[in-house]
């Protein structure tokens, strides 16, 4: 599964951006992860594709993970951004055991 990302730009502490990734084949779970500046990947969020959603407690209430099915694409709704925040997003999907593919990496600089 070949994995396109795109979305990131330069927003203000506050604001808003949408993240979209599109898949190119059949996939069980999508998600996001992200890696600020100068630390390890860290997961960001995932979505089952019965619906279930994961969040982790540093976006919880703030960022919204969700699909377009007939698109084959998922989506990450980030709302009330912070300096924090700032990271390359990097979109993941697992389309059978132990088979993950990751998208190219979208820069999401948050500025305050």
């Amino acid at each position: 599964v070949q994995l396109q990302a795109s979305g990131g730009g330069l927003v203000q502490s506050g604001g808003s951006l949408r993240l979209s990734c599109a898949a190119s084949g059949r996939t069980f779970i999508m998600g996001w992860y992200r890696q600020p500046p100068g630390k390890q990947r860290e997961f960001v969020a995932t979505l089952t594709r019965n619906g279930n959603t994961n969040y982790s407690e540093s976006v919880k209430g703030r960022f919204t993970i969700s699909r377009d099915i007939r698109k084959n694409t998922v989506y990450l709704q980030m709302n009330s951004l912070e300096p924090e925040d700032t990271a390359v997003y990097y979109c993941n999907a697992r389309s059978g055991p132990g088979i993950d593919s990751w998208g190219q990496g979208t820069l999401v600089t948050v500025s305050s």
